[in-house]
């Protein structure tokens, strides 16, 4: 090869920095509707959610948890004023209680939600929505039939950067999706010893990445999966029992989408998101999730680094409830609705088959997680 020889070279370009686009993704709030919420379930998680309700003003107005002493913790906190229950149907029997914020794990959760809507409650349900995709629907079709909402708490769906892209999207900025590329490297050792983690099989690709395969479906609107490939793989030194390794495909006609994940990375956390599209590039890196703090627009007129507000552990609890309250205030299906998130479950459940069987799976033929 010559020394003129550029093979395999761009040609230099001269970048132009150009105007921050408007994209609106911060959380949003009803006009006037702020109805009483009540809360069953004060574990750890319930902590960012009250914290984040108050910010916004919502008034939580009941807490309920099998350890009253917890309930009366998280009311002592940020609610002072709030009633305490040990069963959740006390709770739910409170007439003047419109909305539930239902955090328990799966299993614990689903009669729960069902006795909401039978209750005639408004639902935020913690994610993942249900570990069977029929028993989704059916509270789907329950939620219909009383009149009411039900949404999830996909939180990642109002992380900064995550809600930005999917707005800038929305907005066509960048033309049609042809590839998304997300690559984490993160230390979750936390788990280690906690059994309602490390007794979950695929604790990186389901209890994790349940939020990717959420922001997946959100990005790729308009554009149906036919086939998802997933790995899961451990090594010798982990310190928990789950594969900490992680990678997924998943197949459009006209599009792919990439999942790198190490939930073991002790040293050099990172976490890159890079979206390109017909029309321009849109890129998020930080050494977290929650620290995500601007995205990089690349158009051809030019490009600009956007400074984001907020992080996921605000912007995210504030706006799944934010939205939900707004559907209910305008009479219109939330964004994050049950029915909606049966979509993300659906890729989800297909990367957890294809993990366990190392073949590619089609969205929908899988309607549960594998089990041990």
């Amino acid at each position: 090869m010559s020394e003129d020889d550029d093979y395999g070279l761009s040609s230099e370009k001269v970048e132009k920095t150009i105007d921050p686009p408007p994209v609106d993704y911060l959380p949003k709030k009803p006009k006037s509707y702020n109805p009483k919420i009540g809360l069953i379930g004060a574990g750890g998680i319930s902590e960012f959610h009250l914290k984040n309700y108050k910010a916004c003003g919502f008034e939580v107005a009941a807490i309920a948890n099998r350890t009253r002493s917890k309930g009366e913790e998280k009311r002592d906190q940020f609610y002072p004023e709030a009633l305490v229950f040990e069963d959740y149907r006390e709770l739910l029997a409170v007439e003047d209680i419109e909305v539930v914020d239902v955090t328990p794990h799966p299993a614990d959760r689903l009669p729960i939600l069902r006795e909401s809507l039978n209750a005639g409650k408004h639902v935020l349900s913690q994610k993942p929505f249900v570990h069977d995709l029929s028993e989704g629907e059916r509270l789907v079709d329950l939620a219909k039939e009383k009149n009411l909402k039900i949404a999830v708490n996909q939180n990642g769906r109002w992380a900064p950067h995550f809600s930005y892209l999917r707005n800038a999207i929305a907005s066509g900025l960048i033309g049609r999706v042809t590839s998304v590329d997300f690559s984490l490297q993160w230390d979750q050792t936390w788990i280690k010893g906690i059994p309602g983690f490390e007794n979950i099989r695929h604790m990186v690709l389901f209890d994790f990445a349940v939020h990717w395969f959420d922001i997946t479906d959100c990005l790729m609107t308009g554009q149906k999966p036919t086939k998802v490939f997933a790995s899961a793989i451990g090594y010798s030194e982990q310190e928990y029992r789950p594969p900490a390794l992680g990678a997924v495909i998943v197949e459009y006609p006209e599009a792919q989408v990439r999942m790198a994940f190490n939930a073991h990375t002790k040293l050099g956390e990172e976490d890159v998101t890079t979206v390109i599209g017909t029309k321009g590039t849109l890129r998020s890196r930080g050494p977290g999730l929650n620290e995500q703090p601007e995205v990089e627009v690349c158009l051809e007129e030019g490009s600009v680094k956007v400074p984001l507000t907020g992080s996921w552990f605000e912007s995210g609890f504030q706006g799944t409830m934010g939205e939900l309250l707004c559907a209910i205030e305008e009479n219109r299906e939330p964004s994050n609705s049950a029915r909606n998130n049966l979509q993300s479950l659906e890729l989800c459940f297909a990367a957890l088959q294809s993990a366990e069987t190392g073949q590619s799976v089609k969205p929908g033929e899988a309607q549960n997680p594998p089990t041990d």
